[in-house]
């Protein structure tokens, strides 16, 4: 059995900068949710809108990928 050792690297890299970024836009979304005096309540709520629809867009992404 041969193990390809730049295909698993590779993978576990693209894998660790996506959940690095996922978790990281999850965050943002939570702290702006949480800190509604920093700036217009509206705009920051969006905002963290925005980032909650960029996680669920990931990971319907990945289920997608998965699937199909």
């Amino acid at each position: 059995m041969n193990i390809d050792w730049a295909a698993l690297g590779s993978v576990f890299g693209v894998s660790l900068v996506a959940t690095v970024a996922l978790v990281g836009l999850f965050t943002l979304g939570v702290v702006g949710l949480a800190k509604r005096e920093s700036g217009p309540a509206a705009l920051t709520r969006a905002g963290a809108y925005a980032c909650f629809a960029l996680c669920a867009a990931a990971v319907a992404y990945g289920i997608w990928l998965i699937v199909a």
